[in-house]
């Protein structure tokens, strides 16, 4: 399966839901903070002319949160939601950092540019079914130059597991604070299984070596929030 094939957000995302988007996430702003905060350390070693690459770039959140940490840094988003992209553009362009900013509507292999010193991609990859993310992984793999960093989080969980009706107790908490309906909890484990495509943690860092990515290493979770870090091989 091709990654176009895999990767549909777009279909999650109306206008009516990337307007609201950043409001319904205000509610998790002590989580987002935390992870843009590990992700801020975990590339302050990049050249400080460095080109990131923002996968499901959504709202903007991530150029944001390193635009003005790296002030000489450029980045590339792109995301298949026109609808979210025109979000992001506007939210950069108030902040005055088109100049240092290209947005692409599509898909990872949509980015002819390679060669960037890092890939992030935040809260996307349970959006694309499992057998999509070979080829997602491996086009992300592919516009990295060799040593680039690949920065991910994810939900991530073992559905099977004895644990998980805890985890999903937990899971229900989170979304309450995103303005979770009772019938929106009552869909949630099915939303999980059959909509989104949430895999075990040692399943996702297999997928990452078999593209062409060192041990990923583990550096945050938050309930099912689970994100890695790996060089590029």
């Amino acid at each position: 399966m091709t990654e176009h094939a895999a990767f549909s957000t777009s279909g999650f995302f109306s206008q009516e839901v990337a307007d609201a988007y950043d409001r319904r996430n205000s509610g998790l702003k002590p989580i987002s903070d935390s992870l843009h905060f590990l992700m801020r350390l975990l590339l302050a070693d990049l050249p400080p002319d460095a080109r990131i690459l923002c996968v499901g770039v959504g709202t903007g959140a991530e150029i944001l949160s390193l635009a003005d940490a790296f002030p000489r840094w450029t980045f590339t988003g792109v995301d298949p939601s026109a609808e979210m992209l025109g979000v992001c553009g506007h939210r950069l362009g108030e902040s005055g950092l088109m100049d240092r900013c290209k947005l692409i509507h599509g898909y990872v292999d949509d980015v002819a540019a390679t060669g960037f010193d890092a890939v992030i991609s935040l809260l996307v990859a349970h959006f694309i079914p499992r057998e999509g993310r070979p080829a997602f992984y491996a086009a992300i793999a592919d516009r990295l130059k060799s040593g680039g960093l690949f920065v991910s989080a994810e939900i991530s969980a073992d559905l099977e597991a004895p644990a998980f009706p805890a985890m999903l107790a937990d899971w229900k908490q989170v979304q309450l604070r995103m303005g979770a309906t009772p019938d929106s909890l009552d869909r949630l484990e099915g939303s999980l299984r059959e909509v989104l495509g949430v895999l075990p943690a040692a399943e996702t860092e297999a997928l990452w070596q078999a593209a062409g990515f060192a041990l990923p290493v583990s550096f945050f979770q938050a309930f099912m929030i689970r994100g890695w870090h790996a060089r590029k091989g």
